[in-house]
């Protein structure tokens, strides 16, 4: 079976909505444990403004901080072209551009038109200039809560025409929790059939959220569909503050034991990563959705109950 990579987002996608800041300490600390359970990618943080996503003030601290370890890709959010300048002085690995393929969300989420969003993109890239890689997240490619539905030819033709300017990646986000499992491999099959064809070495990446429960579903129709990178969070935290309904991403740990079980090589350490999932509770002041950091493994057996002699 093929390997799989995951990208962790919890500390930047999920403690970006938490109500209490997170130390910055606790943060480093995070990621370093995270860093010995055999992630791919790790997105730290976000380099946006403190005004706007104030739990993510420490962002040039933390980046500062943390221990890299070899193998691992330490990307960040990057809004603008101030934040891709501190990001580049951070040495980031990656850059995360966003851009949310539905007009109405877009202007609520970034506070500008598609059209423009694309433009300020293209000004981060040629700042960039190739010195970093870059990964476009395309939000709401699976719906809009306040558009409906997103016609997959739309989610295709901003791929192309970012694919055109030079990006490493693509992140196909349900940003909402509105993907169905039919619904994504139509949409991974239009993509390998289209952008993937004619770039092959693109790296294409699935971000689910489980806000109506399919989240592992959706996950498995990616890898069936031959997709080899998702992103998760660690206890299921995250959440778009401009998706009304929507709860938390897709638990990385729960999709991971998943794909553990069924003989895919995630190349993570689950009993450790299962260790720091138990952490979050405490982290976050709050009880976190992930399950199989409850329940154990499904190889974790118990024993039996004592016989009982009837009265």
């Amino acid at each position: 079976m093929k390997r799989i990579y995951f990208n962790e987002v919890a500390t930047r996608d999920g403690f970006q909505i938490e109500p209490t800041f997170i130390p910055t300490d606790t943060k480093v600390a995070l990621v370093d444990a995270l860093s010995e359970c055999g992630y791919a990618k790790i997105e730290v943080t976000s380099f946006t403004s403190p005004k706007a996503i104030p739990m993510l003030r420490d962002a040039d601290e933390v980046m500062g901080r943390i221990r890299r370890v070899p193998g691992v890709e330490y990307t960040v959010l990057v809004p603008n072209k101030r934040g891709a300048e501190r990001a580049l002085e951070a040495k980031a690995d990656e850059l995360n551009l966003v851009m949310s393929v539905s007009e109405t969300h877009n202007r609520a989420n970034l506070r500008m038109s598609m059209a423009d969003s694309f433009a300020a993109l293209g000004d981060v890239i040629k700042l960039v200039d190739g010195r970093t890689p870059i990964n476009i997240s395309l939000s709401c490619a699976f719906g809009c809560p306040m558009e409906g539905d997103v016609p997959q030819q739309h989610v295709l033709d901003w791929a192309q025409r970012f694919s055109d300017i030079g990006v490493r990646g693509f992140t196909i986000c349900d940003t909402t929790g509105m993907a169905h499992p039919v619904q994504v491999s139509r949409m991974v099959e239009a993509l390998q059939g289209s952008v993937l064809k004619h770039r092959p070495e693109l790296q294409l990446a699935l971000h689910f959220h489980n806000t109506r429960g399919m989240g592992l579903a959706n996950v498995l129709a990616g890898v069936q569909g031959g997709i080899t990178r998702f992103d998760g969070s660690l206890g299921g935290l995250g959440g778009c503050p401009y998706a009304p309904g929507a709860s938390g991403n897709i638990s990385s740990e729960d999709a991971i034991h998943m794909l553990d079980a069924m003989g895919y090589d995630t190349g993570i350490d689950l009993d450790k990563l299962l260790g720091v999932a138990r952490q979050m509770p405490d982290i976050v002041g709050h009880e976190v959705p992930g399950q199989v950091a409850k329940a154990g493994r499904i190889t974790d057996l118990h024993p039996a109950p004592p016989e009982t002699t009837p009265a």
